[in-house]
């Protein structure tokens, strides 16, 4: 049976559109062939993530990504479709991150997560995590750099305004009024350091003249100190601590003196102290004043002669007399 040429054109035509599908397909990272199941993960952004890039785990390829789709029409998130290609127990609390190589190549890592309660089964949503990419970490290296780079560039702008401000007029008039004083200082100096009229000649003259005074009463320097030495020698030998010590002593003796009297215990003491003892002997010196007033004033009572007259009959005196108080005479 003779095909002919049209049925030949017909069939490579639907062989060829066959293939492409199928190639497409595999782009898209479908494996027709194989058992597979689609997990999906949803990210702010994707980073130059494009269908049929790789997704890894601990470096190995597990499957591709299928598909990107937006979440919603605010683009709050997109929808990427992972293929999984390989029969893994992947924990519930895995992560899944976008990275970026040098190249500009990007691809998505899932890191396992620990003491699984379940597994991720197909059609189920794993988290994402925003993987810092290969430009971010280069910022956040070169920021700080970048930081103190401008710090120096600043100080030494600084540097340059200030060695700069030297130069100016005002600067430069500063300068030489400073080099004046400094050449008038060396003047003054100069004249300090003349060996005929300066005043250090003067101060050395003074001072040798002054040691040669001291030479010329070297004697009586010598015999001052001779003197001054015997005075503390004789110092020395005296017996001031033994003085010191006997006039402690007499010091102690007053003072336990002065504690007798001061207590009960001694006649001294009871005589100074002691109130009762007091009254009963100015009650006794005032009896004897008594007495003897009245023995000047009434005689008769007292020595009963007759040439005196009668015995005066009178009674006592109570109270002394005052210097006032007349005395009988008969």
């Amino acid at each position: 049976m003779k095909i002919s040429n049209e049925t030949k054109v017909g069939a490579l035509t639907a062989v060829a559109i066959t293939v492409l599908i199928l190639g497409f397909n595999y782009l898209k990272g479908k494996n027709l062939n194989a058992r597979s199941s689609t997990i999906y993960a949803v990210f702010p952004s994707v980073e130059g993530l494009v269908s049929s890039n790789p997704v890894t785990i601990n470096g190995l390829q597990v499957g591709k990504v299928a598909e990107l789709a937006e979440k919603d029409k605010n683009l709050s998130g997109i929808i990427v479709s992972i293929t999984l290609s390989k029969n893994i127990n992947i924990p519930n609390n895995s992560v899944a991150s976008i990275s970026s190589d040098l190249l500009g190549n990007s691809s998505v890592k899932i890191a396992m997560g620990a003491n699984p309660t379940a597994f991720i089964k197909d059609g189920d949503t794993i988290q994402t995590n925003k993987a810092p990419g290969l430009v971010d970490r280069l910022q956040s290296s070169l920021d700080p750099t970048l930081n103190s780079l401008n710090k120096t560039l600043a100080s030494l702008d600084e540097l340059i305004q200030k060695v700069s401000g030297i130069f100016d007029p005002t600067a430069k008039n500063n300068l030489q009024t400073l080099i004046a004083n400094l050449s008038a200082s060396s003047k003054s100096l100069e004249q300090l350091l003349n060996t005929q009229s300066g005043m250090l000649s003067k101060s050395l003259t003074n001072v040798e003249s002054f040691t040669g005074n001291l030479a010329k009463n070297n004697e009586k320097i010598t015999a001052t100190l001779d003197n001054l030495q015997k005075t503390s020698s004789n110092l020395a030998s005296a017996k001031i601590p033994e003085a010191i010590e006997s006039l402690q002593q007499t010091m102690h003796q007053l003072q336990g003196a002065i504690n007798k009297m001061n207590s009960k215990d001694g006649s001294l003491g009871l005589l100074l102290n002691d109130r009762q003892l007091y009254d009963q002997l100015n009650n006794t010196a005032r009896s004897l004043t008594i007495l003897l007033d009245d023995l000047r004033v009434h005689p008769k009572r007292y020595v009963n002669i007759s040439v005196f007259g009668k015995k005066d009959k009178s009674g006592p005196l109570m109270t002394p007399l005052t210097d006032s108080t007349p005395i009988q005479r008969k």
